[in-house]
């Protein structure tokens, strides 16, 4: 089955596609994608991956045609952004 795997940098966006077995994990198209070798540094936080936007486990199982997201923690609370361009 076929996967995707994208990471969202600053300054911009890796997409890995990667040939998995039926059943295989979130975790290991991760793996299989090779991005923790291109993006040294990086931690897979549980509670950061989607598949499509909709939060998933690493054990959570992958269909043909996922996309895997790894989501980057938010620098500034989107409410707050909102209140400091409002000029609140």
């Amino acid at each position: 089955m076929a996967v995707e795997v994208v990471l969202a940098l600053p300054d911009r966006q890796q997409v890995y596609r990667v040939e998995l077995g039926q059943g295989a994990s979130v975790m290991q198209a991760i793996e299989a994608s090779g991005v923790l070798l291109d993006a040294p540094g990086l931690v897979i936080d549980p509670d950061r991956l989607g598949i499509f936007a909709r939060r998933v486990r690493p054990d959570d199982t992958l269909h043909d045609g996922d996309r895997v997201e790894i989501y980057r923690p938010l620098l500034l609370d989107p409410k707050d952004a909102r209140r400091r361009r409002a000029g609140g």
